[in-house]
């Protein structure tokens, strides 16, 4: 064993004597492409040997603006084998050729830190990849807010090159970049992420035709804060005024309703805030409000014009018809005896009850029913309306016979 292991040394001192490690650098491989910076073999032209040949550039698109390309140089080829194994090279981006690709919706200048360089393998395959902050315009339908859900759209296509010199390929199709995406989403904010769909379109423009790659993001906004905030706030500001109706003073009823309503103003300012300001339809809960508020304000003119029925009629029957009683003084609470001295009207009464002797107790009762309907009969009819809610007259019919029989 021993042996053994100290003929494979030689072996391999012999070897690092005969065939010396090769050194490589990744400049070896740019200075046997020739590519640099003043070659503009590789940034003005298309990449292609025969320009009859398109070039398919694969394009894909991550959320939070990663946009990612590749494409085949097929002027960039090596064997990784003369070169020490490299199969691949990084170098800056003005030193090659670019697909001159953008997004149609854009309202504002991309921003985002952008990446100076490309990713090249022994094959001729560029790479790129860009970290884009994208402003995009995007039709909103809020017809159903806050259970609405919206759909974005992201176009990518080329400036100058017809369909014949590039040829867009989507790089993963929907369910893939949708997987990617719910990956990529550690927060959503008040929108969810449901998923991303991609299509590949042609648009003719002056005789020539364009590859297009659309891609439509569809998000579902989450209605549970604004239905907290805003939605069961007014559920309760409707309630509150149905409940107005017990409080028994007018005054304080009139006063509640004018507060619930200012109430409701504030959050229609609230509800101006939220929503947009052109909108094709109007919004479900613009409606909700709307009819919550004409609801309360017809509660309020009620309100008001049953208090003013009633002080109308209150004035009136202060102005009433002079009474009967008042033509005649003397019979209404004082009469007067036998000898012309005048005496309370209980007193002839009880005087007459006295007097007979011989009445047993159901006249006697008969008699104090009479006198009680005429007493009722000559009260005033304010005075007695309001005394109903405190003093309840109560009769027996003369044929009933009572257990305890009233002895005078």
């Amino acid at each position: 064993m021993t042996s053994t292991s100290v003929v494979v040394t030689q072996i391999a001192t012999v070897d690092d004597l005969v065939l010396p490690k090769q050194v490589c650098s990744k400049q070896d491989v740019l200075e046997y492409l020739n590519l640099t910076r003043d070659n503009e073999k590789f940034t003005t032209c298309r990449p292609v040997l025969d320009w009859r040949h398109p070039t398919i550039v694969y394009f894909d698109i991550y959320l939070y603006g990663i946009l990612s390309m590749s494409w085949n140089n097929e002027r960039i080829s090596w064997d990784p084998k003369d070169f020490c194994g490299i199969k691949s090279v990084i170098l800056p981006k003005e030193m090659l050729w670019k697909p001159d690709l953008y997004v149609l919706e854009t309202a504002e200048k991309e921003d985002g830190p952008l990446n100076p360089y490309l990713y090249i393998t022994h094959d001729g395959n560029v790479m790129m990849e860009d970290d884009h902050k994208i402003v995009s315009t995007c039709t909103m339908n809020v017809h159903k807010f806050p259970f609405d859900t919206q759909t974005c759209h992201i176009t990518v296509s080329s400036i100058n090159y017809s369909d014949k010199e590039i040829k867009l390929v989507p790089a993963s199709n929907s369910s893939k970049a949708t997987q990617v995406a719910r990956e990529s989403i550690l927060t959503q904010g008040e929108w969810e992420f449901l998923n991303i769909s991609v299509s590949l379109q042609n648009e003719s423009y002056e005789g020539q035709t364009f590859d297009r790659i659309k891609y439509t993001i569809s998000v579902r906004r989450m209605p549970l804060m604004h239905f907290i905030n805003f939605q069961l706030p007014i559920l309760f500001f409707l309630v509150l005024d149905l409940a107005s109706f017990f409080i028994p003073d007018r005054g304080e009823k009139l006063c509640f309703k004018v507060t619930v309503l200012l109430g409701i103003s504030v959050l229609l300012l609230i509800l101006n805030d939220i929503l947009p300001s052109k909108s094709h339809r109007c919004p479900l809960i613009a409606v909700y409000v709307v009819v919550i508020f004409s609801f309360m304000l017809l509660s309020l003119l009620e309100t008001v014009l049953v208090i003013y029925l009633i002080n109308m009629n209150s004035e009136q029957d202060a102005k009433g018809v002079q009474r009967p009683e008042d033509h005649n003084s003397d019979t209404d609470d004082r009469k007067r005896d036998s000898n012309g001295v005048e005496v309370p009207l209980e007193f002839l009464m009880l005087k007459e009850i006295y007097s007979k002797e011989k009445m047993n107790d159901v006249q006697l009762l008969q008699l104090i029913l009479e006198e009680l309907q005429t007493i009722r009969q000559t009260l005033v009819p304010d005075t007695l309306k309001a005394q109903t809610a405190q003093i309840y007259w109560l009769s027996t019919p003369p044929n009933i016979c009572l257990a305890h029989p009233i002895r005078i």
